[in-house]
């Protein structure tokens, strides 16, 4: 099955923005895995999940957890390795796993996922946000992605932020407060946007 997925499933991520390349789901898969075996969860459906979760990105941003969960659903090769009930755990876990989603995960699967998904390191942080501003909205300025980046950042990460973590005493939750003391502090929040968005345009 990993056979499988390393050479039919990562690769696609090479056609993704710079935020979602190989080694974002590398990352996802890595700590997916800490988590299941921690959490006694079954690691080849979670290996499996969190290779899939961002597939969808095939079709644009906006459904593409939904997306990635048909790519699942649809793909004839997992049914050599798992039962029915168990894909739909795994695509239920790839729909769950946006940080923007209005409902809580339905299983562990999804839980550690969605967790997994996000690394909450201040400096990978902004740099994903800058990219995703600089692929996704050409026609801005340097003050336009300044500006739209640090929104993101605060809506997405601030105090009172949309984004939830459903894993208690994870390491992201400690990671999550130091990037919210940079977000707090206004002008060093700019500073560290800048400095970023210089290197990468």
């Amino acid at each position: 099955m990993r056979e499988y997925v390393e050479a039919e499933i990562i690769p696609r991520y090479r056609d993704f923005d710079k935020a979602h390349q190989e080694d974002h789901v590398r990352m996802v898969i890595r700590q997916a895995l800490e988590l299941g075996e921690r959490l006694g969860a079954d690691i080849e459906m979670l290996y499996t999940a969190a290779a899939y979760h961002d597939t969808g990105l095939v079709e644009g941003r906006e459904r593409h957890h939904l997306v990635s969960g048909s790519i699942i659903r649809a793909d004839k090769q997992l049914r050599e390795w798992f039962a029915e009930e168990e894909i739909e755990q795994i695509a239920e876990a790839a729909e769950d796993h946006r940080a923007s989603s209005d409902h809580e995960p339905r299983s562990l699967y999804g839980r550690i996922i969605a967790e997994a998904d996000r690394f909450i390191d201040a400096d990978t942080i902004v740099r994903r946000t800058v990219q995703y501003s600089l692929t996704h909205y050409p026609e801005l300025n340097h003050e336009g992605h300044v500006e739209r980046c640090v929104s993101h950042l605060r809506e997405k990460y601030g105090d009172g932020g949309y984004l939830k973590l459903w894993i208690p005493d994870s390491p992201n939750a400690q990671r999550l407060e130091k990037l919210r003391v940079i977000i707090r502090d206004e002008s060093r929040l700019r500073e560290v946007v800048e400095s970023i968005l210089i290197e990468e345009a």
